[in-house]
């Protein structure tokens, strides 16, 4: 049995097809497929079911392969145990953020996290929540900001900061300088992010009482549904960092939601085989120096992380 082996299976499990993962591997899929075959007749199992397509791993070739991964992670370990002590950082990093973040988050980060790793080669790409964790299966992307929890067994999720949402009501709105909980909540003409968006659910999830869909409209950025309650009336559901982003005129038209307040968990999510243990350092001190620190989870703020 070998590194290389293990690497094979993996990546054969990952794409469900021989000549896509002999392609990633650098390798030709006779010699890919003969090294798998190599090591179904040592172990006297197969690993994978052939029958199928796509490919499938057998039962005990899921439990293999889990092994196989926890294998690759503690020899990855070497590697950045090495780096550590030698090496600065350095290599790509492709981060995914959620549109509710990136406005005020993004630009912060690239001046934040730039100077203090100006040797990382730093990719960010913005999307929904759903599209970001079918890129981390895929390993498109190495780690992405989001709303947590997510309820994916295989991540791992580090909470980053809490932030509280506020109402922004249309200037003319009857109820907008009515004190506000989740359950006295207008549930006529509330203006959300259309599908896709996690701040929708959590709209949905802040309202004690099923808002009627025929009260509800869409728009596909909160600039945009401020915009909406200017011209409009009624009201949107705003997330803490943007605030900053307002008028001081749309400003008077802000109001706190008290008793309980809603509030949203924003964290890392890695991969639970995510071994890089400096570089998710480097990305959660550049967001240590971005977020207020009120915000900021109080077990980042005494520790490091690791992995």
């Amino acid at each position: 049995m070998t590194l290389q082996q293990l690497e094979y299976i993996l990546a054969v499990n990952k794409y469900r097809h021989f000549v896509t993962a002999s392609k990633q591997c650098g390798v030709t899929q006779p010699t890919l497929s003969t090294m798998i075959q190599k090591l179904e007749a040592e172990l006297e199992v197969d690993i994978f079911d052939r029958s199928k397509h796509p490919i499938e791993p057998t039962a005990l070739g899921k439990k293999i392969i889990e092994q196989a991964e926890r294998s690759i992670k503690e020899i990855q370990k070497i590697g950045e145990l090495v780096s550590n002590e030698t090496d600065s950082l350095s290599g790509a990093l492709h981060v995914g953020v959620i549109p509710t973040l990136a406005n005020y988050l993004v630009p912060r980060f690239i001046k934040s996290f730039g100077e203090n790793c100006p040797t990382v080669q730093l990719t960010i790409s913005e999307m929904n929540t759903a599209t970001l964790v079918d890129m981390l299966k895929k390993d498109r992307i190495d780690m992405f900001i989001a709303a947590t929890p997510l309820d994916e067994p295989d991540f791992l999720e580090i909470p980053l900061f809490y932030e509280r949402f506020y109402a922004y009501f249309a200037a003319d709105h009857p109820l907008k300088d009515v004190p506000l909980n989740p359950a006295n909540m207008p549930q006529e003409k509330l203006w959300v992010l259309e599908e896709g968006h996690c701040l929708r659910d959590q709209v949905f999830n802040f309202c004690t009482t099923k808002l009627p869909y025929n009260h509800v409209f869409e728009a596909g950025s909160i600039d945009t549904l401020v915009r909406i309650v200017d011209i409009n009336g009624g009201y949107t559901l705003i997330p803490e960092l943007h605030l900053p982003l307002l008028s001081d005129e749309q400003r008077k038209n802000v109001r706190e939601i008290k008793d309980p307040p809603a509030i949203r968990e924003v964290s890392i999510v890695i991969h639970k085989n995510f071994v890089k243990e400096r570089i998710i350092n480097a990305v959660g001190d550049a967001f240590k120096t971005i977020i207020p620190d009120e915000m900021i989870n109080e077990r980042l703020k005494r520790f490091a992380i690791r992995l």
